[in-house]
């Protein structure tokens, strides 16, 4: 157990809510006071999102409307801040804005509520529709200029690591782009397996924004254990998905040199997580693709595409399941390794941390999980507890 984990067990869990319309500030106390529930859903593919639950009544003296639906911090476009504390270990769940509310109006006093929901800040990447092209420039400077200019909603720099650094001849092709910033950096990543994110940091409104492949070499965070009598700390059930896995295999017809050429992925290239990945495990039953709109692209580039289908597919064990916060100490990220234990040799081991949703109410803080892996097998004897 870490010492983030001992003070929460002494100190317990707290929640911050910060609201404002760019700049967030902790929330005044009549709508603390009426916080009801909060639920985060942090995920490795589309928007990060919360849901915010208050309870509402009638005021003032005629009682003609619910208070808290006129203020104005509870609006859409409101910038939202959730801030745990585990001990005094302060870690922000998610930086983003409201986009809706619903009023839910009860039968019995106090019964009424108001909800709020939102995604995380790279909603600002997806307002606008534009049409550009970029002549003559790799994806990782494409990528920088567009993330560069939300540094208001970052306040550090990207990281960016692109895996194809060849810039194309602008006689042969020029990059262009008839969609939101947001679309195409996720367009860009699907393209190439690689993941485009902005996550908070421990310090509220700075954020960092990540584009490239999945971080897989991650330091694992502590263990989630099961059938280890004191030592569980959660509940897990295990799914392997024969139908998932898919190699590449045909041919195509590159476009600068005019040969035919063969395109095969047999194996992912992602980091392995256990000693039978899908190829050991299935063998001849595992599914095969033919390369797909090859037709306009160099060899390089259309075996990167069949490479990232197949790596995109190759995680086809998952584990389910959710934490016991007490035992367990600590908020668990996704886009990153976690060690099981418990399981036995072909389910322990480590995994990646494919999504986690918190919820959070009065005396009761939940996380529940998704976790996948390529195959069976545990690569290592012990995991980080």
């Amino acid at each position: 157990m870490d010492a983030s984990s001992i003070a929460a067990s002494l100190l317990g869990t707290r929640l911050t809510l910060w609201l404002g319309p760019t700049i967030a500030m902790p929330a005044p106390a009549t709508i603390v006071q009426a916080l009801a529930g909060v639920e985060v859903h942090l995920a490795d593919t589309g928007y990060d999102g919360f849901e915010l639950t208050f309870t509402v009544g009638r005021t003032g003296a005629l009682a003609m409307d619910y208070t808290l639906m006129m203020n104005p911090l509870l609006r859409p476009s409101t910038r939202v801040v959730i801030q745990v504390w585990l001990g005094v270990f302060p870690q922000v769940l998610i930086d983003g804005f409201i986009t809706q509310s619903m009023l839910n109006p009860g039968t019995e006093p106090g019964s009424s509520t108001l909800t709020v929901t939102g995604v995380d800040v790279r909603l600002m990447m997806d307002v606008r529709q534009m049409s550009m092209s970029y002549p003559a420039q790799a994806a990782e400077a494409i990528i920088y200029q567009i993330i560069l200019s939300y540094m208001m909603f970052l306040g550090m720099p990207p990281q960016i690591m692109s895996p194809d650094p060849s810039v194309p001849p602008p006689t042969e092709r020029i990059p262009v782009r008839a969609d939101t910033d947001l679309a195409y950096l996720d367009a860009l990543a699907l393209r190439y397996d690689c993941v485009f994110y902005v996550e908070p940091t421990t310090v509220p409104m700075v954020n960092l924004a990540y584009w490239g492949p999945p971080l897989t070499l991650t330091a694992p965070q502590p263990a989630l254990s099961i059938n280890m009598g004191p030592e569980t700390n959660a509940t897990i059930r295990f799914q392997y998905d024969g139908r998932a896995p898919t190699m590449v295999a045909g041919l195509m017809l590159d476009k600068r040199t005019g040969l035919v050429m063969p395109v095969i992925t047999p194996v992912s290239t992602r980091m392995p997580l256990s000693i039978m990945p899908p190829m050991l495990v299935q063998g001849p039953t595992m599914r095969m693709s033919a390369p797909h709109n090859a037709g306009n692209l160099d060899y390089p580039e259309a075996m990167l595409q069949a490479q990232a289908l197949t790596n995109r597919t190759s995680y086809a064990l998952k584990a389910e399941g959710e934490l016991d916060m007490l035992r367990y100490g600590g908020v668990l990220r996704p886009r990153r390794l976690v060690g099981v234990r418990g399981a036995g040799f072909m389910l322990d081991g480590l995994y990646y941390v494919k999504d986690v949703t918190h919820t959070i109410k009065q005396g009761e803080y939940r996380q529940r999980f998704t976790l996948t892996r390529d195959g069976f097998g545990s690569l290592t004897p012990m995991v980080p507890t």
